[in-house]
C-alpha cells in the first residue's frame, strides 16, 4: 500500500508517528520493498550485509527519499549511494529488528527490571549481524522522539526512533556507530512543543562542560583484578571490621602542573600509594558522575550513570577501583538521589511532563538548593535510581554508596513553613514513598553484592536507618543502610573542641551524652566536607587557643575519635591540618608538610590509623555495647575522659584524654586488670609536636587502678600486657 501524500510529508519532517512502518524492508505479495531516506544521493542500490546485490531503488523525492524492489525476505541492508563522481555506503537502522523483548517489556512495565542499565541508554552491539548502537529511552508521554548527533548533524529528521506502546520506551539500532560519538533526544511534548535537547539519562559517558551531550561509550572495564579483595570483604561483617575512610573532593585534591584536574590514571599513581601509608582502609568520593557545575562538587548530577568528563574516559574510573583494590583499599562513592537538577538537557520535564519529578511543588520543589525531588513513588523512578545503585556495584565495582542527604528524603515539610508541603494519607510528615525507594535499594544491592555497604547521611533521629528493611511491612521504619553517619558526634564534639579549655568543665556532656545512643545504629563518626566550607574555617581553626594550643587539640580530638566507638571518616586535608577552609577551585595546600607541626597531625593520623586496624579491642565492637565501657565519665572538673576498648578475647585499651592545658602527673585512673598496661599512644609525643610528656612506654595497676601521667591537650591510650 503506497503511504499517503501527508504520510511522505510527516516522514521528511522526521514527525512521523511510526517511522518503521514506513522506512526498511517491508514483506509484500510481490516481494520485498525497500525505502529510504538518503540525503544527498542521486542513486542508490540495496545490497544485503555480506554486500551481495538485492535491487536498486529510484529517488522519488529530490529530498532524498528512495524506493524499490528487492530481493529476498526483509532483512538488514545497506546501499550504495552514488552523487556525481563520490560513491559512499550507508546501513540502513531501519531494516533492523528492535533490540528489547517482550521480558523487558514486561519487568519495566512492573517496575522490577533490575539491569535496565543492560537495555536503556547507548549500548555498542552486535544486531542482526551488523556492528552498532542501539538506543532506547524513556519517554511516555512524547509525541515524537528523534536521535541526533555529531553522526546526522543534528537534525531531528534522519533518524526518529520506534515507539514500545506498552512500556512508552523508544529505540534505535544504528549500524556501524562506534564509541565516542556524541549525541541527544530530539524531543516533541505531547502539546507539540519541541523541548531543548536532551542528554541520555542512562548514558554511560558525557563532554566535558560546558558541552551537554552524551557520549556513546561502554561502562566499566573489562578486565579486572580485584577478586580477592571483593571475597574478603563478601566473607566479613563489616561492623566488626576495621574501616576509616578519607573522603576526597576528586577535583581539588590534587592539580597537574596545569593547574587542571587529575586524570582517574594520574590520581591514582598519587592517592592509592598515599591513602595505603596512612593506613586508611577506604576512599570515599563525592559523588563522581556527570555534573554541570563545578562549585556543586557534585551533588547536582544531571548523569547519573556516567564518570565526570573531568577526570578522563568511565575505564579510567574504573582502573583505579581496581588498582585501589589490588592495593586493599575500598572505594566507596557519594549517591544522590535527594537531589535534582533543572538544567534543560537534563531530567526536568523530560517528556514534555513532570516525568521524573513531582508536578506540585508542594511535593517536588527543595527550597535548600532550588532543585526538584523526583517522584520516588511513581516506579519507573524508583527502578531507575535502584538500577543507578546497582550499576555502580556492578560496573564499576564501587564497595558502597553514602546516601546524601537522606534526611531531607524522609520528611514531606524538611526546610519548609506550614502551608508550603503536604501531609501524607495518614496526615503525616513521613515521606513513606521515599522510605519504600531506600528500603528497596538497600536489599536490592545487599541481595546482589555480597560485601556491598551502604551509609546514611541521615541528621535526624529516625528510628532504624541501620537496621535491615527485610520486608515491606506498613509503616515500618527500617531502612536497610549498613551505617548513619552519626552528625551528634560531630556537632557535639566540635561545639567541645571550640570552647576555651577554661569553659569546658561546664559542658562535659558535650562528649558524654553521644554515648547515650553510640550503639543504636551502626555509626561512622563523619567529620566531612560539609565542616570545612561555607565559613566554618578548617579542623584547625576550629579549635580554640593559640596556633600550639589549636595542634595540640586537635590532635588530642583526633586521638579520642580514634578511640571512640564508630567507624572513622575524615575529609582530605584534615589529616595535615590544612589552615584554609577547603575549595574546590584549589588543589589542597600540600607544601604545608613541610612544617614539623602539619606534618605531625600527619604522622599521628596514620599512626591512630594503622593502630585502629591492629587492635580489635580498637574496631571489633566499634557498633556493640560490650565494645565500651566507662572508666572515669563525670571529673568534669578537669576535664579528663577515660574509657575502656574491648572485644572478646582481645587485650584492652583505656582511652584517656585530658582537655585541658593542666598538666597531671599522678592522675589517679581505674583499670579491669591489676599489673603492666603499655603506652601505645601519645598524641603529645614530640614525633606528632606535641611536648613529649608521658609515662616512660607504660603503668602499672595496682588494686584496680593506676598512676596516670597526662599531658596536656592529650590523648594517651594504654593497653593491658598480659
Amino acid at each position: 500500500m503506497k503511504p499517503s501524500g501527508s504520510a511522505i510529508e510527516a516522514l521528511m519532517a522526521g514527525t512521523h508517528a511510526d517511522p518503521f512502518s514506513l522506512l526498511g524492508i517491508h514483506d509484500g505479495p510481490e516481494g520485498a520493498f525497500a525505502r529510504a531516506i538518503l540525503p544527498g544521493a542521486e542513486t542508490a542500490e540495496a545490497h544485503d550485509l555480506k554486500g551481495k546485490k538485492l535491487g536498486k531503488l529510484a529517488r522519488v523525492d529530490e529530498r532524498g527519499l528512495f524506493e524499490g524492489k528487492v530481493k529476498g525476505k526483509r532483512q538488514p541492508v545497506k546501499y550504495r549511494c552514488t552523487a556525481g563522481k563520490h560513491e559512499w555506503w550507508v546501513t540502513d537502522p531501519y531494516s533492523f529488528g528492535p533490540v528489547m523483548g517482550p521480558m523487558d517489556d514486561f519487568l519495566i512495565a512492573e517496575g522490577t527490571h533490575q539491569r535496565l542499565f543492560d537495555k536503556m541508554g547507548a549500548h555498542l552491539i552486535e544486531h542482526e549481524g551488523a556492528k552498532g548502537v542501539h538506543f532506547a529511552v524513556w519517554a511516555p508521554n512524547a509525541s515524537h522522539v528523534s536521535l541526533v548527533g555529531d553522526f546526522n548533524d543534528w537534525d531531528g529528521t534522519r533518524h526518529p526512533l520506534r515507539k514500545r506502546l506498552d512500556i512508552g520506551v523508544w529505540e534505535i539500532f544504528i549500524p556501524d556507530l562506534g564509541a565516542g560519538r556524541a549525541y541527544k533526544y530530539r524531543i516533541v511534548g505531547p502539546d507539540g512543543t519541541v523541548l531543548p535537547l536532551k542528554a541520555d539519562p542512562f548514558a554511560f559517558a558525557a563532554e566535558l562542560r560546558p558541552k551537554t551531550a552524551s557520549l556513546t561509550s561502554d561502562p566499566g572495564k573489562p578486565d579486572w583484578g580485584d577478586a580477592e579483595h571483593r571475597a574478603h570483604w563478601a566473607s566479613v561483617d563489616a561492623r566488626r571490621e576495621p574501616i576509616s575512610i578519607y573522603e576526597v573532593h576528586p577535583g581539588s585534591w590534587d592539580r597537574d602542573e596545569n593547574g587542571w584536574f587529575l586524570s582517574w590514571d594520574a590520581m591514582a599513581e598519587k592517592l592509592i600509594p598515599y591513602v595505603a601509608d596512612m593506613g586508611f582502609t577506604h576512599i570515599e568520593f563525592l559523588p563522581v558522575s556527570e555534573h554541570p557545575y563545578d562549585p556543586s562538587w557534585g551533588y547536582q548530577t544531571t548523569g547519573l550513570y556516567a564518570p565526570s568528563a573531568r577526570f578522563g574516559g568511565p575505564d579510567g574510573f574504573a582502573r583505579f577501583v581496581d588498582g585501589a583494590h589490588r592495593a586493599g583499599i575500598s572505594v566507596l562513592i557519594d549517591w544522590v538521589p535527594a537531589h535534582f537538577p533543572v538544567d534543560d538537557h537534563g531530567l526536568a520535564k523530560f517528556d514534555g511532563t513532570a516525568l521524573y519529578e513531582h508536578e506540585d511543588p508542594k511535593l517536588g520543589f527543595h527550597p535548600d538548593w532550588n532543585t526538584a525531588i523526583y517522584n520516588f513513588g511513581r516506579r519507573e523512578v524508583a527502578s531507575f535510581l535502584i538500577n543507578n545503585a546497582l550499576f555502580w556495584a556492578e560496573h564499576y565495582h564501587v564497595d558502597g554508596l553514602r546516601v546524601d542527604a537522606v534526611a531531607s528524603m524522609l520528611y514531606r515539610d524538611y526546610s519548609r513553613e506550614d502551608g508550603e508541603w503536604i501531609p501524607n494519607e495518614q496526615g503525616g510528615r513521613e515521606n513513606w514513598e521515599a522510605v519504600a525507594l531506600l528500603r528497596a535499594m538497600n536489599r536490592a544491592l545487599y541481595a546482589s553484592h555480597a560485601g556491598i555497604m551502604t551509609i546514611a547521611e541521615e541528621s535526624t533521629s529516625w528510628p532504624g536507618v541501620s537496621q535491615p528493611a527485610y520486608d515491606d511491612a506498613p509503616g515500618s521504619t527500617a531502612l536497610g543502610f549498613g551505617f548513619k553517619w552519626n552528625m551528634g558526634f560531630m556537632h557535639d564534639t566540635l561545639q567541645y573542641m571550640a570552647r576555651d579549655p577554661i569553659h569546658r568543665q561546664f559542658h562535659h556532656d558535650d562528649i558524654t551524652f553521644g554515648l547515650v545512643y553510640a550503639f543504636s545504629e551502626n555509626f561512622v563518626l563523619p567529620i566531612s566536607h560539609d565542616e570545612v566550607v561555607h565559613g566554618k574555617g578548617s579542623m584547625l581553626t576550629k579549635m580554640s587557643g593559640d596556633d600550639w594550643q589549636k595542634f595540640a587539640n586537635l590532635r588530642a580530638y583526633y586521638g579520642l575519635m580514634w578511640g571512640y566507638p564508630g567507624k572513622k571518616l575524615l575529609f582530605m586535608g584534615q589529616e595535615f591540618a590544612q589552615r584554609r577552609e577547603w575549595s574546590e577551585e584549589r588543589a589542597l595546600d600540600w607544601d604545608l608538610r613541610c612544617s614539623p607541626m602539619h606534618e605531625g597531625v600527619r604522622n599521628l593520623v596514620r599512626d591512630l590509623n594503622h593502630l585502629y586496624a591492629a587492635k580489635p579491642a580498637l574496631h571489633a565492637r566499634d557498633c556493640e555495647e560490650e565494645g565500651f565501657e566507662w572508666l572515669i565519665g563525670d571529673d568534669s572538673q578537669n576535664s579528663v575522659f577515660a574509657f575502656l576498648r574491648k572485644a572478646p578475647g582481645e587485650k584492652p585499651i583505656a582511652v584517656i584524654s585530658n582537655m585541658t592545658p593542666a598538666f597531671h602527673d599522678n592522675y589517679r585512673v581505674p583499670l579491669p586488670h591489676d599489673g603492666k598496661w603499655r603506652e601505645i599512644l601519645n598524641s603529645d609525643g614530640e614525633t606528632y609536636g606535641g611536648s613529649g610528656k608521658g609515662n616512660l612506654g607504660q603503668v602499672t595497676a595496682k588494686s584496680g587502678a593506676a598512676e596516670v601521667v597526662l599531658p596536656p591537650l592529650a590523648t594517651v591510650m594504654l593497653e593491658w600486657d598480659e
